[in-house]
């Protein structure tokens, strides 16, 4: 069955990382590793707290965002099909 809400995955992705204060590393294109937990994001930008300090960072200068635990992104689609 089609969602009738299409997000996309990078939407999906941040706002799970958000809403469960996921810690995250995020590689910038320079090589700059930075860490910290996600607090907002918008489509051209995102809001990163460490150690009670936020850093404002733009999504074009990204390179890699990884979770330090697994984000569920997607509900169980198996589970929510009858079978048969």
């Amino acid at each position: 069955m089609v969602n009738e809400k299409n997000q996309n995955l990078q939407d999906v992705f941040l706002n799970n990382a958000r809403k469960s204060k996921c810690p995250v590393t995020i590689f910038l294109v320079n090589g700059v590793k930075l860490q910290g937990v996600i607090t907002w994001f918008d489509n051209f930008s995102m809001l990163l707290r460490r150690d009670n300090q936020s850093q404002l960072i733009y999504k074009h200068a990204i390179s890699t965002i990884m979770p330090h635990e697994s984000l569920n992104l997607f509900e169980d689609e198996a589970n929510s099909q009858p079978e048969g």
